[in-house]
């Protein structure tokens, strides 16, 4: 809380800024007060062509009345600008005005991202020595790398939620995401890959054996392109390797369980909550609580505590993600899940680390079963249609599978399906469940928040694969 003192943020300023955004009748509201900083280095040829900082401050007041809202922010925070946005949200709404806050009492939550060495202590000069070192590790790996671009960004944010019952809960949110970019040559063929990391930790997150890993991972992925062809295009077993393989979860099925969907009708899954919706052993979750993930969250942005919600349970839908607006309409709690990218939006629910729980089987058996199909190692993009839950997505490296066997390289894949279908033909779950490190983002009505998702080596039985024709 002591954090925003220094902009003259009091507790009484706050239960006045409240006070009037209720005066003239609301279902709830609150105050969302953020500063944040970012910086970035990145590296290309050999030189630092880019390096910045950012820093943002101020405040957004939301009014609500039924699933209506009003919103505005002012980047100024003195009380007047502070007065004058309260009133303007408030405009939504008129009838008995609700109860005010007598008094603000402070509420702290567990800490999943503790941070021994904050981004706002390290020089600039340190980060550009990082970007140079990981550039010389990618070219003493292999020959053929011609071109390495690297980059790395940090930030953080601190957050001060205030709410109609007297909480106000404050949060330090850390960030760091490192990039790197390989291009080879191999008898006149030229190819490109990339991977990254990121997690909600200081400068310590940059151990020598996870930046080795970034480089091998970056490396590695560019070289084997030169082996990889496209598997036959067509109906076929398609095996999700454990890890990235989320992002198919994240985009087909998670967006269809936010709960503003289904509340408006959206959503394939509006009236299927307590039915079956995929094979008994599939389990689901959406969870804010993972040490340092970079989905993880101490608290949402309404202020309520983070929580690991069982959206799937051996195959029957139990939940919804819910923020406040949605847990009223559906009259139950709220689930830890409204986010929003900054002080300027207001909130929606959204997904935090997203990934299905590891079931019984060892991965070697699943590739084991599968006479003919694909192996999907990693993504990078893909796109769904919420209410049919059609999608698409690129796989940007994978393994033809023969026989029980990985036996050739792939590469530019798409699969094409629909997220409900593909729940119900899982046929194996492994039990090597990884949660993915990397720089994922969620994009929704405009905004975009950090997310994490995971998935253990998952059989489907039959997808449609975009390959050679």
């Amino acid at each position: 809380m002591i954090h925003f003192d220094q902009f003259g943020v009091s507790d009484e300023t706050i239960r006045v800024v409240l006070s009037t955004a209720l005066a003239r009748g609301a279902d709830d509201a609150d105050l969302y007060f953020e500063h944040s900083g970012s910086t970035s280095v990145a590296l290309s040829d050999g030189k630092v062509n880019r390096a910045s900082t950012h820093v943002d401050l101020g405040v957004g007041v939301r009014v609500v009345v039924g699933d209506q809202v009003g919103y505005a922010y002012t980047e100024d925070l003195s009380r007047d600008a502070m007065l004058a946005a309260a009133r303007l949200a408030a405009e939504i709404a008129t009838g008995t005005a609700a109860h005010a806050p007598l008094s603000v009492t402070p509420r702290t939550y567990a800490d999943r991202y503790p941070v021994t060495l904050p981004w706002e202590q390290v020089e600039l000069e340190k980060r550009v020595s990082m970007v140079r070192a990981w550039e010389k590790a990618v070219f003493a790996r292999d020959t053929r790398i011609q071109k390495v671009e690297v980059s790395l960004a940090d930030s953080f944010r601190h957050v001060l939620v205030a709410r109609p019952d007297g909480r106000i809960v404050y949060d330090y949110q850390p960030m760091t995401r490192a990039f790197i970019s390989c291009t080879a040559e191999h008898e006149g063929r030229r190819e490109t890959a990339s991977a990254n990391l990121a997690q909600r930790m200081g400068l310590e997150f940059y151990t020598d054996d996870r930046v080795e890993r970034l480089v091998r991972r970056a490396v590695d992925d560019t070289i084997i392109l030169f082996e990889a062809g496209k598997p036959p295009a067509g109906e076929m077993t398609v095996v999700l390797g454990a890890g990235s393989s989320g992002i198919l979860l994240h985009e087909a099925i998670g967006h269809g369980l936010e709960a503003d969907f289904n509340r408006k009708g959206v959503s394939i899954y509006a009236d299927r909550l307590g039915t079956s919706i995929a094979p008994k052993g599939v389990t689901v979750v959406d969870d804010g609580t993972l040490m340092h993930a970079r989905g993880s969250i101490n608290m949402d942005d309404e202020g309520n505590p983070a929580e690991k919600t069982v959206l799937i349970e051996d195959g029957v839908l139990r939940s919804y993600l819910h923020d406040e607006i949605s847990a009223r309409h559906y009259k139950v709690a709220p689930t830890g899940s409204g986010r929003r990218e900054s002080f300027r939006q207001p909130v929606l629910p959204r997904m935090r680390s997203t990934y299905m729980e590891s079931g019984e089987y060892d991965p070697a058996e699943i590739i084991a079963s599968v006479e003919k199909g694909i192996y999907c190692q990693s993504f990078s993009n893909g796109q769904v249609q919420i209410g049919a839950g059609d999608f698409a997505f690129y796989v940007r490296h994978g393994w033809l599978i023969e026989g029980g066997k990985l036996t050739r390289p792939i590469k530019d894949v798409n699969l094409v399906g629909n997220g409900p279908r593909v729940l119900e033909t899982i046929e194996m779950v492994g039990n090597d469940l990884v949660i993915d490190e990397g720089g994922w983002t969620c994009g929704k009505d405009g905004q975009s928040v950090p997310v994490s998702q995971g998935m253990p080596t998952v059989k489907v039985s039959r997808l449609s694969v975009g390959g050679a024709s």
